[in-house]
């Protein structure tokens, strides 16, 4: 079911594809030139005012569904919610993460065992070619015990608990970067959503994920310099006018999945798209359909160069 303008539902005939959006109750004005809402391939939907939190278009919201990488934007939030974070604080790369990165066959920055890198430098690496190497760091950084293990799993119930605190009831972490260990790793396109417009408030997170490309340096385990370049794994920006994130992410279970947000005339929207191989296309669709704008139909792709990460 997919809910209309001013709360109207509108039933799926068999020879529509779905049409419908809603405005939190009709509480906002419809967008100039948007009078029906655009069809999307997402199994999952969902885009709000990110100034207001009232809701723009919705389909299958609650929905609960797995949701790949776009679970690193909670293992973000989780960081920067620390009382007291230094974010040029040093870690040095363990092997043990080049080695889950290797087991799970995920998505990497390719940290190097010994590189001391900052706090604000594994944020880049998480959220930029989504390295869940990066991912493994921060959460064995943040978590508390006396192993590797311990620590991250003692991070992932942090991300749980932010969750709660959040009022994302539909929501449940089993990892910190989306490769899912228990089947347990799941939210809805609204709870993203909302995740996804807390986290935005941080400066610091709102000012990695939309950089298209990063270069990083970190000292080498023998004292010299090594140089990081990272792409942005999220082909929206640079492609989209006023884009400005937010995070991808693709598994098997959860198909292509994409939290996408922009800002145009000041007005500032974000969505979800859960299981959509026309992501980009659709959030563009979407993205215009709120700005009461034409320019999904001519955009250009981004692309990203040989050997960058994909997501």
């Amino acid at each position: 079911m997919i809910t209309g303008i001013k709360g109207v539902r509108i039933r799926r005939a068999a020879a529509v594809v779905g049409v419908g959006a809603l405005l939190a109750g009709g509480a906002l004005t419809a967008p100039a030139q948007a009078a029906t809402a655009p069809s999307v391939s997402a199994k999952g939907a969902f885009m709000l005012n990110s100034a207001t939190g009232s809701t723009l278009y919705s389909k299958y919201a609650d929905t609960k569904r797995p949701m790949a990488s776009t679970t690193k934007i909670m293992t973000a939030r989780v960081v920067l919610s620390t009382p007291d974070l230094n974010l040029d604080r040093k870690v040095t790369i363990k092997q043990a993460y080049r080695d889950y990165v290797i087991a799970k066959g995920a998505s990497t920055a390719d940290l190097k065992t010994g590189d001391k890198v900052t706090i604000r430098q594994l944020l880049h690496a998480m959220l930029l070619p989504s390295g869940c190497d990066a991912a493994m760091a921060l959460a064995d950084t943040f978590g508390t015990g006396t192993t590797t293990s311990a620590r991250t799993k003692s991070f992932i119930s942090k991300m749980n608990a932010k969750a709660d605190t959040l009022g994302l009831t539909n929501t449940h972490f089993d990892s910190f970067d989306g490769n899912s260990t228990q089947n347990t790793n799941y939210t809805t396109p609204r709870d993203l959503a909302k995740l996804a417009r807390s986290a935005m408030k941080y400066s610091t997170f709102a000012g990695i994920v939309k950089k298209p490309k990063t270069v990083q340096y970190a000292t080498t385990s023998t004292g010299g310099t090594r140089t990081y370049t990272w792409y942005n794994t999220n082909q929206l920006l640079g492609s989209y006018s006023g884009a400005i994130g937010v995070k991808t992410g693709t598994n098997t279970p959860s198909g292509p999945c994409l939290v996408f947000a922009a800002t145009r005339n000041e007005k500032t929207v974000i969505g979800v798209l859960l299981n959509d191989q026309y992501r980009y296309t659709d959030a563009a669709k979407l993205l215009d359909y709120a700005f009461g704008t034409s320019s999904a139909s001519t955009m250009q792709l981004r692309t990203l160069p040989k050997g960058a990460q994909r997501d």
